[in-house]
């Protein structure tokens, strides 16, 4: 499990402030904690970080040398500035379930003979214990064939009996659609159609 090292902020620099020196902004909270602990942490680190783990993944957070097991809650990313702007922790405790999200990635797109695969599902939303918690579900596509459909039920995530999903078990993660190639010459057929009459 990675750690990532912060600092308490004091409210009354800004965190505009902040994100110049080279800080990202964040916030840590928990049913144990009382509020929430205002941080800053250096860019870089936090960067580092989210080359590996990144929204629903389970790290050790060390707050000035307390180290805290902790969720990623939520991580502010600004497009324009090309850059995360803030990243919110929620604290851990061993018998309290928390909700969180698995994010969906798809494998060997690249072995489907036929048809075009239809990426319906980025995250699967859901409730366990800190000890069930899992960040990615890896889905391997290249046996589809057109006409196969993957439900969020037919996931092992869906199996795990320390997981209550929250996802509707229904929803389509993924299937795969034939081309239709054929559409373009009828509408082209039709205008000549029309223009002969």
């Amino acid at each position: 499990m990675n750690t990532l090292k912060a600092e308490k902020r004091t409210m009354d620099v800004k965190a505009k402030k902040l994100r110049r020196e080279g800080y990202v902004t964040g916030n840590l909270f928990g049913r144990e904690i009382e509020g929430s602990i205002p941080l800053k942490m250096v860019k870089s680190d936090v960067e580092r970080l989210l080359k590996t783990d990144n929204k629903g993944s389970q790290i050790m957070l060390d707050v000035e040398g307390r180290m805290y097991d902790v969720l990623i809650k939520e991580v502010d990313f600004n497009f324009m500035a090309g850059r995360v702007d803030e990243v919110d922790f929620q604290a851990l405790v061993s018998n309290e379930k928390v909700h969180s999200v698995a994010e969906v990635i798809f494998q060997n797109h690249d072995k489907i003979a036929e048809g075009v695969l239809q990426e319906s599902l980025r995250e699967i939303s859901y409730r366990a214990y800190p000890s069930a918690l899992v960040d990615k579900v890896r889905i391997d596509v290249g046996e589809m064939k057109i006409g196969d459909v993957i439900r969020v039920k037919d996931l092992d995530i869906a199996k795990d009996k320390e997981i209550d999903l929250m996802t509707d078990p229904e929803t389509i993660v993924a299937a795969v659609t034939a081309v239709h190639a054929g559409d373009v010459p009828e509408e082209e057929n039709a205008e000549e159609a029309e223009t002969e009459a």
